[in-house]
């Protein structure tokens, strides 16, 4: 018999979840057994993680009864919903990604209720609108130039979470708001550096003079990993987190220096980022305008020194370059 707690993880397979996964597993003082949920158990991820010593389970964030059995037995969950994940053309045309989003964090909450899940870790998000203004906010007039999307959201990725951090509350799930922020991945994607023809690198964050909060990805399940170990004490909490706050200057050094030449930091307009036209480009400018607009705010919430104390492992942005995984090359 194990006196081991078992936590579920949702989304086992993707950036958050399994660095949750990883972390329990990589633990070398086994507080925790490990139950991973996923869609499909036979993926080649699942079955690593299988092999590493994980219990693989199928449930689905759309499908009730599969959450609530996945949940069964659990003392904990970390619940995270994708609101990038790939949709059919019928859910596109018949349902917003952020109802869905909204949809899927109801069935993860009533199916922890049910469960009798004992401590929840909600992967979330500000509300932008709170800021912004929006439906149902009070406006606060600096929401001019901010559109729409998704509806009467700001930010949908951001709004939607945060918007469902109400579920969790009104069905009395024991729960800690874990709130999340960039990834310094988005560095590796396509924020990061780009040579233009007369060969200099450029890297043109949309963020004005202002700090902004990131993270690596695999920090936010070892940080997550801290907040089981504290059990009930952050129960209720908001913990919000971040491994760096930098400016576009100091982005663009740190990135010069690991890619040993010089990225010169050109900030570009909001509007003029949102005119990009690619899939998303409205959405992401607008995030970023709140990243500055309400960078004091939003940076001075996340403690990193209280974040270490969750998770002494925590990496800065030189960190993390310094990983020979972490290819930034433009």
């Amino acid at each position: 018999m194990t006196n081991e707690k078992l936590i579920a993880v949702v989304g086992a397979t993707g950036s958050q979840g399994g660095g949750l996964v990883r972390a329990i597993l990589d633990d070398p003082n086994h507080e925790f057994r490990v139950r991973a949920l996923t869609r499909s158990a036979t993926s080649e991820k699942a079955r690593a993680l299988a092999d590493a010593g994980a219990e693989v389970v199928e449930a689905d964030l759309d499908d009730g009864p599969s959450m609530r059995r996945a949940f069964e037995g659990a003392d904990g969950a970390f619940v995270v919903t994708n609101y990038w994940a790939e949709r059919t053309p019928e859910e596109e045309a018949t349902r917003t990604r952020a109802s869905m989003e909204l949809a899927q964090a109801d069935t993860a909450a009533l199916a922890a209720k049910q469960a009798g899940v004992g401590h929840v870790i909600w992967s979330t998000l500000e509300d932008t609108r709170e800021f912004f203004g929006g439906d149902e906010h009070v406006p606060s007039g600096r929401d001019a130039g901010v559109p729409d999307v998704d509806g009467a959201y700001k930010v949908p990725h951001f709004d939607a979470k945060g918007e469902a951090d109400a579920v969790f509350r009104e069905y009395d799930v024991p729960t800690t708001f874990l709130r999340t922020t960039f990834f310094y991945e988005g560095f590796a994607g396509g924020l990061g550096p780009v040579r233009g023809d007369d060969g200099t690198l450029v890297l043109t964050l949309p963020m004005a003079d202002q700090l902004m909060s990131a993270i690596a990805v695999a920090d936010i399940g070892r940080t997550a990993l801290g907040v089981f170990r504290r059990g009930q004490e952050l129960v209720g909490a908001t913990v919000s987190i971040a491994g760096d706050h930098l400016n576009g200057e100091q982005y663009a050094a740190a990135l010069g220096d690991a890619l040993g030449e010089e990225v010169l930091y050109r900030p570009l307009g909001w509007d003029d980022f949102r005119a990009q036209g690619f899939p998303g480009a409205v959405e992401m400018g607008n995030m970023f305008q709140y990243y500055a607009q309400n960078s004091a705010r939003f940076v001075g919430d996340r403690d990193l020194s209280a974040v270490r104390a969750l998770n002494p492992d925590l990496l800065s942005f030189r960190d993390w370059l310094a990983l020979p995984e972490n290819d930034i090359r433009a």
